[in-house]
């Protein structure tokens, strides 16, 4: 693994305020890129996530919790709420959610520029504070590699057409995307989710990832298709798996030196097997994060257990 991997992560930070049938609710820090940069400052890395987050307790709850993991924060002055949702789980732990979500974000001065920049769901779409977003992104991406995972919230998408054209200009502008295959049935609900990762592929990324939840999860290269699948566990939720996979595919391509500026060619001509490890990576760690209540992801000593490395 490199030294220093201190990827810049922009993007949205939620209160999760988990319901289940015959329990209190619980409050879990949450947001899809905030537990991706929370995912990676757990496998070791030094993320910096720029964010919003009020004054107020769920904030501080957010604040604390990436704080401990080691995230940098950095926010803008907005002074709203933090944003909220109600994750309802049913007998399986599957989540749906119901949303209380502003998205303002405005421009904010970095110390240093960053080499790997990750970003997607809510802050990528929802405006005013997506155009903050895709401004970044066409910004850093000439010096830095670029992630997203569009990570889809129907209830705050607004109209499919204008989502969509969001979604694949911010695909355009990525070098590693990340979906599962509702996303993508949500996006284009009459093509397959593998026709669509294709499209993707062509459209700018060198490497596409899709979940699909218990059956796993393919990648989409130049150089082809590997599929790997999901270990056989006892979940309590669902809550923040796919961050949880973003955040080990990330460590995994880290490791093999293909994100950064100087891993940008790497990454365009890379091989099966390097793909492979990957995706087993992020199964992984996706895999640790459902046995346990939240987005909850593994650190580095659980992830090597997970995939039996002593």
């Amino acid at each position: 693994m490199p030294d220093r991997f201190d990827p810049l992560v922009i993007g949205e930070c939620v209160a999760d305020i988990v319901r289940q049938p015959d329990r209190a609710d619980r409050v879990h820090p949450g947001g899809s890129p905030a537990n991706v940069a929370y995912g990676l400052a757990r496998l070791g890395h030094h993320p910096t996530l720029l964010t919003q987050l009020g004054a107020d307790a769920h904030g501080r709850l957010i604040r604390d919790h990436l704080t401990a993991a080691g995230v940098e924060t950095h926010t803008d002055d907005a002074t709203g709420p933090t944003p909220s949702a109600v994750v309802t789980l049913d007998a399986q732990g599957h989540a749906t959610y119901a949303f209380d979500v502003g998205w303002t974000l405005g421009p904010v001065p970095l110390d240093r520029p960053p080499g790997h920049v990750h970003t997607g769901s809510i802050a990528a779409v929802v405006e005013p504070g997506a155009t903050t977003v895709l401004a970044a992104l066409e910004a850093l991406r000439a010096a830095a590699t670029v992630s997203y995972d569009p990570n889809v919230r129907p209830e705050l998408m607004g109209e499919r057409a204008r989502a969509v054209d969001r979604v694949e200009r911010c695909v355009e502008l990525s070098d590693v995307v990340k979906a599962s295959d509702e996303d993508l049935r949500w996006l284009h609900p009459d093509e397959e989710p593998e026709r669509i990762a294709g499209r993707w592929l062509a459209a700018g990324p060198a490497l596409v990832l899709v979940t699909r939840g218990e059956a796993g999860a393919f990648a989409l290269f130049p150089g082809g298709r590997v599929t790997v699948e999901a270990p056989a566990v006892e979940v309590a939720d669902t809550v923040g798996a796919g961050d949880a996979f973003m955040s080990g595919a990330l460590h995994a391509l880290a490791a093999h030196g293909l994100l950064g500026p100087d891993g940008r060619d790497r990454l365009c001509a890379v091989d099966r097997d390097t793909v492979a490890d990957v995706l087993r990576h992020a199964v992984a760690s996706a895999a640790v994060t459902v046995t346990r209540a939240g987005a909850s992801p593994p650190g580095p000593d659980e992830l090597r257990a997970a995939l039996g490395v002593n």
